[in-house]
């Protein structure tokens, strides 16, 4: 019985030192400034992309609902005021916290600090989410029963890109038949 605990309480031990170096280490944590979380990030492939490429897709979609709707002219207004409001606001996505700064705060302040930042940056993201509702209802409203079709199809299609797992396909290809 004594050959068994043994064992069992170095690995445990080991463990445990292991973890507090580890989380003593300096930069060791992901918010550190130049922490390794930080080091060589390379944006494009963290899912940034440069926002001039952004808009061009954008305006190419856009481009091809509008005429997929085929408006008539006096949708055109509707029109304007509709993907105005889908643009993203200037500030929204360009406001990062300074991690060098947050790493100067000791633990408890950094953490309110980023309590605070998530907070702003969360009710940002919902005022714009409200506006662009407003402005879709909106918008939708002035569309014949023909164009709100096309323009649903054309939603659920974007919806499903950006990984909202509704329908039939759920985000991972056909919907395959129950066994």
């Amino acid at each position: 019985m004594k050959s068994f605990f043994k064992p069992v309480l170095l690995a445990g031990l080991l463990a445990t030192v292991g973890f507090a170096a580890f989380s003593q280490a300096p930069g060791a944590g992901m918010m550190g400034a130049g922490g390794p979380m930080h080091e060589g990030m390379d944006h494009q492939r963290m899912g940034k992309m440069d926002p001039a490429k952004m808009q061009v897709r954008i305006d190419k979609r856009n481009a091809a609902l509008k005429a997929q709707l085929k408006l008539t002219a006096a949708q055109e207004g509707a029109w304007t005021t509709y993907t105005a409001a889908m643009k993203p606001p200037a500030g929204l996505m360009a406001t990062r916290p300074d991690f060098a700064e947050l790493a100067k705060l000791p633990t408890p302040e950094r953490i309110d600090k980023m309590k605070a930042l998530h907070t702003q940056h969360m009710n940002d993201m919902n005022a714009a989410m409200a506006t662009r509702g407003e402005a879709t209802k909106a918008f939708y409203a002035t569309l014949t029963p023909e164009q709100q079709k096309v323009f649903d199809a054309n939603a659920m299609r974007q919806q499903g890109r950006h990984g909202w797992h509704h329908g039939p396909r759920g985000g991972n290809g056909p919907a395959k038949p129950a066994q």
